[in-house]
């Protein structure tokens, strides 16, 4: 007997859906649930570019295949997101970053990059600055032993730049990799992070923001320091800056920048020699600080007692085999230093055996 649409017309006790029919209905159901769930996971996919990211280290979620030289502008507005995630997780709780950069030939190993790291794990208080440390990768050899080194990397690639091919001192592929770094350090700034910048032969032995100056919004290391941290005719060397990112920062950084038009063939740090005394750097009222080397020492000019020092660089010294060379003699001076008794450490201050290879004539 047939059954009508209302109440009224059911004529028998039967059930509307017989046992082979309710089968077929939870098979359709479950199928319908499949599809439901596929198209679902389609979207997500969709609409993120790596839905798994949260469960990847930084590095692994930020590497993407090399842009070329032609890459337009969405490139560079691409890399600046993955490079605001990379130092996100790499931040202090204030949003300061420790950043360096490295290329292929100073990622060879037991080159610089691995005595630039040994210093902190040697280091009186240091070890736990390397949390914070973003190496920056200029081309796909030091980004791939970055990953295999460090947990916080960033391949400048990203933003349409490439330095695959080695730089020399003063050529024009050297000049451009200096200039992109200071628009790097100024996008950095724009994005809320403070920073330390620190040159890879930079060797770290003390935590440096314990003598950093606290009324300052950009401080810098010097080749020749004159006694006065605030003496413009102190000699400055971009290789080791700490800078406080706010509304002087910023637009010193584009003024430094941009100068590189007034001042062609010259690399940053001799521009930054010309401009700062420049009356937009009074104007914009940048609290500007020039570092002790008894503190921050380097080559150019050591620091004389190991019971202070911070910072050591390996400026004033031309060709990698030298800085390595001296750059280990440097670090066995520091752990010989560290194994004296406290009593002979205060009494006799220690200094330097170097430089040797990289002396100055």
């Amino acid at each position: 007997m047939t059954t009508s649409n209302s109440a009224e017309g059911l004529t028998e006790d039967k059930p509307l859906i017989s046992g082979n029919n309710n089968h077929v209905v939870r098979r359709v159901f479950k199928v319908t649930l499949l599809f439901m769930g596929i198209a679902v996971l389609a979207f997500v996919i969709h609409n993120n570019a790596n839905p798994f990211a949260s469960f990847l280290p930084t590095s692994y979620y930020f590497h993407r295949p090399p842009f070329s030289a032609s890459s337009s502008s969405s490139s560079r507005e691409v890399g600046d997101l993955m490079l605001d995630g990379v130092l996100k997780n790499a931040s202090m709780k204030d949003r300061t970053v420790i950043l360096t950069t490295l290329n292929d030939a100073w990622a060879e190993p037991n080159s610089v990059l691995d005595l630039f790291l040994h210093s902190f794990r040697i280091g009186y208080q240091t070890q736990w600055l390397l949390n914070h440390l973003v190496i920056i990768c200029l081309d796909d050899k030091a980004y791939a032993r970055c990953l295999a080194s460090h947990p916080h990397c960033y391949d400048l690639r990203s933003r349409g730049d490439n330095f695959t091919n080695e730089a020399f001192f003063m050529t024009p592929n050297y000049l451009k990799m200096m200039w992109t770094r200071i628009d790097l350090l100024a996008s950095i700034l724009q994005m809320g992070y403070n920073f330390v910048f620190t040159d890879a032969d930079v060797m770290w032995f003390r935590d440096p923001f314990q003598r950093f100056h606290s009324n300052a919004d950009f401080q810098i290391a010097c080749d020749k320091y004159v006694g006065n941290p605030d003496d413009v005719n102190n000699l400055p060397n971009g290789g080791f800056t700490y800078v406080i990112s706010n509304n002087r920062t910023i637009p010193f950084y584009k003024f430094w920048y941009k100068s590189r038009e007034d001042y062609k063939g010259m690399h940053d740090q001799d521009v930054l020699n010309k401009i700062k005394s420049h009356p937009f750097i009074k104007k914009i009222g940048i609290r500007m600080k020039f570092l002790d080397t008894a503190y921050f020492g380097g080559f150019c000019e050591p620091s004389k007692d190991l019971n202070l020092v911070c910072t050591m660089h390996a400026n004033c010294c031309v060709g990698q085999p030298n800085k390595v060379h001296d750059l280990k003699i440097l670090l066995e001076d520091w752990i010989k230093f560290t194994s004296l008794p406290a009593t002979i450490k205060a009494s006799s201050p220690s200094s330097w055996t170097v430089p040797d290879h990289c002396r100055l004539e």
